[in-house]
């Protein structure tokens, strides 16, 4: 194989997107096609964290609304036109569920949404043969009509012919139901195919399961084999709270200590949100990972854990379970404390999901080959 083709990678944060391009083709014998030319985030514990496992990627700390496409193709080595990929995914915040009590948030006057403009801006500048952009299912919601619209048209308007689709995570290996948004536009305006769905399950909104396709990817499958485990600082659920959420069975939240569950009649019907005291299901794929969770706000094992007074109490996840949620290596390094692991892996895309959708662009733009799939893909994908 020759050189590997550059992707320039945009609010890189913890690398989800750029472990997801550097694994593309990779088999047991051959390394993958492409690599990560710059990397770019305004925040410094992002960019340790990216050098402390992309040590030979150029890296760039500053506000993208500074940076100018010719500061990222010179890091690059790199001049316009010669990009394989632009990645990346503006910060969410804007148009995430959990910013919605904030009116600004809710009518979309949030100054960060503008980030998503920088993104087309550098796509025009660098003109990469294709691009991939990801965010919350929530830019796509009505509320965000506007800006998404306007991110579709820019992308059209330069003659990349945007497709945008929301893809459930579980769907495509991941044992989390996580859906995330993909825009992915060719430089030669032919029309990007969405990878097919490889793997069936229950949801929260779906039921039917297709028996034609490889089963979810459970909690217990993807992070079983760490039990018993080694306790982390302050991973007890405990306080106001702790004796409720020890007593809730696994796959359950708050809603068990109702009038209409099991439970204590402790909170009124649907009065708190879904993820308070959330218990993961080992049978099932796990709900979304927040980045900023509230201290009672799950999802939290299904194992309980006995405190330091000697009382059965609920646990929260540890770092090597958040990284097998999000299908990150086992060995991946992430700076900071617990608080600011749990933020930058919350806010990461699942790497098998990013995997799954840089591989079919590669095929498609002719630069892969099936048979550069590892066995386990080729089956998953039915080749």
């Amino acid at each position: 194989m020759n050189e590997r083709l550059p992707v320039i990678s945009l609010f890189s944060g913890a690398g989800g997107l750029d472990l997801a391009v550097e694994a593309c083709g990779r088999t047991d014998d051959a390394a993958g096609i492409l690599r990560v030319a710059v990397a770019t985030d305004y925040e410094p514990q992002a960019l340790r964290t990216l050098a402390m496992n992309f040590p030979e990627t150029p890296t760039l700390c500053k506000d993208i609304r500074q940076t100018s496409a010719d500061e990222l193709l010179d890091l690059a080595g790199l001049s316009a036109g010669e990009p394989t990929l632009v990645i990346g995914g503006p910060p969410c915040t804007p148009f995430s569920k959990s910013g919605f009590w904030l009116e600004e948030k809710r009518g979309s006057l949030d100054p960060n949404a503008s980030l998503l403009d920088e993104y087309v801006r550098v796509v025009r500048d660098t003109r990469p043969e294709a691009f991939i952009l990801e965010n919350v299912q929530g830019l796509t919601y009505s509320t965000h009509r506007a800006q998404f619209t306007r991110l579709l048209q820019q992308l059209e308007d330069l003659g990349y012919n945007p497709r945008a689709k929301v893809l459930l995570a579980a769907e495509y290996g991941v044992p989390q139901l996580r859906r995330r948004v993909f825009v992915v536009g060719r430089r030669d305006g032919k029309a990007f195919h969405f990878p097919p769905i490889t793997h069936s399950g229950v949801s929260e909104r779906d039921r039917k399961i297709d028996a034609t396709k490889l089963p979810f990817v459970t909690a217990h499958d993807a992070i079983g084999d760490l039990l018993p485990g080694t306790p982390e600082s302050r991973e007890v659920v405990d306080g106001e709270y702790g004796e409720l959420a020890s007593e809730v069975p696994p796959g359950q939240n708050y809603l068990w200590h109702t009038d209409r569950y099991g439970g204590r009649d402790v909170f009124k019907w649907r009065s708190r949100y879904w993820t308070f005291l959330l218990r993961l299901d080992p049978d099932r794929p796990a709900s979304t990972l927040q980045a900023q969770p509230g201290p009672w706000v799950g999802p939290f094992h299904w194992e309980n854990v006995v405190s330091a007074s000697g009382e059965k109490r609920a646990r929260r996840l540890r770092v090597p379970e958040l990284l097998r949620l999000m299908t990150f290596p086992d060995d991946f390094k992430l700076d900071g404390n617990r608080t600011d692991i749990q933020r930058q892996l919350g806010n990461a895309v699942p790497v098998q999901l990013g995997k799954v959708v840089v591989e079919a662009l590669m095929e498609q733009l002719g630069h892969l080959d099936r048979s550069r799939r590892s066995h386990h893909q080729q089956l998953e994908l039915g080749a």
